[in-house]
């Protein structure tokens, strides 16, 4: 079968999900192209979670699709949607949420898609030393006396709950009000009773706040452990390197991972604006192609190619930390309390598990949390948040860059979903800290299954 034909093969066996995304894209590319743009612009924020950018660049995978790509650090993740938006930058490392915020309006109004998704997990929540202290005697221990985890925020509730009898607010910590840290730090804190607060954007209030025991506030990623430290902050969710920096440092201790609050969640994702995207598509599958191959090449040999890779992070124009805080986390270990490292093989998946496949269902749970704490203010039905998945996360086009890469012999059809019957929902999934299943074809069911947070049909 020629490279032509499979692709159209691979455009056509995919309609059956996503039909009226792909009438443009089949009509545009019965095969993939030159690329309409050739030197680009791609923004990151300075977290571990960028790596497929920095080795899709190092290993000349960009190259290899006739691309010269130019990598910046951008200040924080307002600023970096905001040059996305107006061009300033071709693409860049998002925040799971961030494309989907953009579409519905919640901050900034603007169509932004995804076709790839960067990684899973690789999130943990940290706290002050203090607060730890004031945590231990409700943790469970182990015959050796070592904290049983997953920790859940059931031991962190009678430190609010002492706080808030003292007329003191508990403060933490999140990178981005659709940030995949605020929505974790969120379940975590209200699995254990605590309530993170209700946003009520129709009342001008984007605080999210409201009814609040714990007040939950934007901090960028590299400052958290110096907030914390000043003590403006008593905790954060935020990813690597922040953490086990916070460790590092002796200023605090990550009292649970994301993988133990919802097992192989998506984190970060590549998003374009929608109008670059139908201007370049070209351009845009081999941008696929190019992460799909370094992707694939961090999670190789069993995380062998995690060390060099870690070399590479390390570099100022990257992640900038120090090679050992970057391992701590990046090669199959996480370090909680100061000498407690345990073997955490996923706390950070770059290609297995099909980490890079755009799922409707993963996007749908975003939008479920959105709804649960008020950012979407009113009620939706199971058809809207299934048509904004749609809107937004584009497995169409990931698939005909993993067709591509099959067909040039770059990679196997196993190393993928079987794109002829794959709908882009994940069967009902299990492993979240509370033990509520959720399954994306039923939102608004599960909306109704949690003791905190909006149902299908409230308003603040």
């Amino acid at each position: 079968m020629g490279r032509r034909t499979l692709l159209k093969s691979a455009v056509k066996t995919f309609g059956a999900v996503a039909v009226g995304s792909l009438l443009t894209l089949s009509a545009a590319h019965a095969a993939v192209g030159e690329p309409e743009k050739e030197e680009l612009k791609f923004g990151f924020i300075k977290l571990t979670d960028m790596a497929p950018l920095a080795i899709a660049y190092e290993k000349g995978y960009f190259e290899d699709e006739g691309l010269y790509v130019q990598l910046e650090a951008q200040a924080n993740w307002k600023v970096l949607l905001d040059r996305v938006i107006d061009g300033q930058l071709d693409g860049a490392h998002m925040l799971a949420g961030q494309p989907l915020g953009a579409t519905i309006g919640f901050g900034t109004q603007a169509h932004i898609i995804t076709a790839f998704s960067m990684d899973l997990n690789g999130n943990a929540i940290t706290v002050s030393n203090d607060i730890w202290e004031q945590m231990k005697p409700y943790v469970d221990k182990d015959a050796d006396g070592k904290p049983v985890h997953p920790i859940k925020a059931d031991a962190l509730k009678p430190v609010v709950d002492a706080y808030k009898a003292e007329g003191k607010p508990f403060k933490m910590g999140m990178v981005f009000p659709v940030s995949t840290h605020n929505y974790e730090l969120r379940y975590w804190l209200a699995a254990g009773g605590i309530h993170p607060g209700y946003y009520a954007p129709l009342r001008g209030d984007t605080a999210g706040q409201i009814d609040a025991d714990a007040l939950l506030s934007v901090t960028p990623p590299p400052q958290m452990p110096s907030t914390m430290e000043a003590g403006t902050i008593y905790g954060y969710c935020v990813g690597e390197p922040w953490n086990q920096q916070a460790v590092f440092k002796g200023i605090g201790v990550p009292v649970v991972t994301d993988y133990e609050i919802w097992k192989d969640n998506p984190e970060k994702v590549f998003g374009v604006s929608k109008a670059w995207a139908d201007q370049n598509p070209n351009t845009h599958i081999r941008v696929v192609k190019a992460m799909i191959r370094a992707a694939k090449w961090l999670d190789d040999n069993n995380n062998g190619n995690r060390p060099e890779a870690v070399d590479i992070l390390s570099r100022p124009e990257y992640v900038g930390a120090d090679y050992d805080v970057i391992a701590n986390s990046m090669t199959g270990t996480f370090e909680y309390e100061k000498g407690d490292k345990r073997e955490v093989p996923d706390f950070n998946v770059f290609f297995r598990h099909n980490a890079t496949y755009p799922y409707y269902s993963d996007a749908i749970w975003y939008l479920t949390q959105m709804r649960r704490w008020g950012q979407i203010a009113e009620p939706k039905s199971d058809e809207w948040f299934m048509d904004t998945a749609k809107k937004v996360y584009r497995p169409d086009i990931y698939a005909v860059a993993a067709q591509e890469l099959i067909a040039e012999g770059k990679l196997n059809a196993s190393d993928f979903p079987d794109f002829a019957t794959e709908t882009g929902y994940k069967a009902p999934q299990t492993h979240f800290i509370d033990d509520i299943t959720y399954d994306g074809h039923k939102p608004n069911e599960y909306l109704t299954k949690f003791k905190i947070g909006l149902k299908p049909d409230s308003k603040i």
